[in-house]
C-alpha cells in the first residue's frame, strides 16, 4: 500500500506488499521489497535498498547506496523471515549496511531513535543499538552487540560480536573492542583499554558536578585501586545507593558477558 503523499521516482521498484507512509520520498533508482514499511516522512535520497522483513519509523533521512535489512553474513542463516526494525530521526548516510537478524539471536537487529551512522558503518546480524548514539564512519558491528544510548563510536573501530557498549561511552577512531565497555567511559586502542570518564560528554548531557564526581570515584575503584571486580562492587553498590546515575554503572556487571575492557 503506498500513501498518496508519498512521492516516488519513476525509476525505482516497490514491490506489491510493501507499505509506504505518507509524505515519504523515494528519490531514483531505489528498490523496496514486497515486506518493508516506511514510516510518514520518511526520504529515501537515491540508490538505495530496503529488503527483508523491515520496518522504518518516521521521518528518517538515508541516503545513496545503503543496503537495510539484506541477508545477513552469518553462515548459519538459511533464509528465515527475520527482521531489522528501525526508530525515527535517524540519518543514515551514504552506504551504511544494516543486517537482517538470526533466529539464533532472537530474529531481529534493532536501531532506536535519533541516531546518526556516518559512511560506511556496519550494523550485523541481532545487533541492539540504542537512541542518540553517533557511529562515525566505517564503523563497525560484529552480530549480536548492544550498544546502549548516546554512545559514540569512533571512525574505523571494530566491536567484536556479543560486546555491550555501555551508556555514554565514546569509543576512540581506529580501535578494536573486544570485551565490553562500561557506561560513561572512554575506550581507545587495539584492543580498547578504559582512559577515563566522557566527562565532556557528561556535562553537555546536563550532568551535575555531585553526579559527575559520584560516576569518577566509582570508576577510579574499578580501575585505578588495584583491586578485584569482586572486592570494589559493595563499595560501587554503596555509591549507588547514594546517586542514582551511577546505578547503571553497577547494573553492567551483571549485563557483561565478555568481561570488562582493563
Amino acid at each position: 500500500m503506498i500513501d498518496p503523499t508519498a512521492n516516488i521516482h519513476p525509476s525505482s521498484v516497490i514491490e506489491d506488499g510493501a507499505i509506504i507512509g505518507p509524505n515519504v520520498h523515494i528519490g531514483p533508482f531505489c528498490f523496496i521489497g514486497a515486506n518493508v514499511e516506511i514510516g510518514e516522512g520518511t526520504v529515501l535520497k537515491s540508490h538505495v535498498v530496503v529488503n527483508g522483513h523491515t520496518r522504518i519509523g518516521k521521518d528518517n533521512q538515508i541516503y545513496q547506496f545503503a543496503s537495510i535489512g539484506e541477508v545477513n553474513q552469518d553462515l548459519k542463516y538459511a533464509g528465515e523471515p527475520t527482521r531489522v526494525e528501525i526508530g525515527d530521526r535517524n540519518r543514515i548516510r551514504e552506504s551504511v549496511t544494516i543486517h537482517r537478524g538470526t533466529i539464533q539471536g532472537g530474529h531481529v537487529t534493532t536501531l532506536g531513535s535519533d541516531n546518526l551512522l556516518m559512511v560506511n558503518a556496519h550494523i550485523a546480524h541481532d545487533c541492539v543499538v540504542g537512541n542518540r548514539c553517533i557511529f562515525a564512519n566505517n564503523a563497525t558491528l560484529g552480530g549480536h552487540v548492544t550498544v546502549d544510548d548516546f554512545a559514540i563510536i569512533g571512525g574505523m573501530t571494530a566491536v567484536h560480536q556479543w560486546c555491550t557498549i555501555g551508556a555514554h561511552v565514546m569509543v576512540g577512531g581506529c580501535s578494536g573492542v573486544a570485551q565490553d565497555v562500561p557506561p560513561y567511559v572512554i575506550a581507545q586502542g587495539n584492543h580498547a583499554t578504559p582512559f577515563g570518564i566522557n566527562i565532556e560528554g557528561l556535562k553537555r548531557r546536563g550532568f551535575s558536578k555531585e553526579s559527575l564526581h559520584a560516576i569518577r570515584n566509582a570508576y577510579k575503584l574499578l580501575y585505578r585501586s588495584g583491586r578485584t571486580l569482586d572486592e570494589v562492587k559493595p563499595e560501587i553498590e554503596e555509591i549507588a545507593k547514594q546517586h542514582s546515575e551511577v546505578q547503571p554503572f553497577y547494573d553492567f556487571f551483571a549485563r557483561s558477558t565478555r568481561g570488562l575492557i582493563r
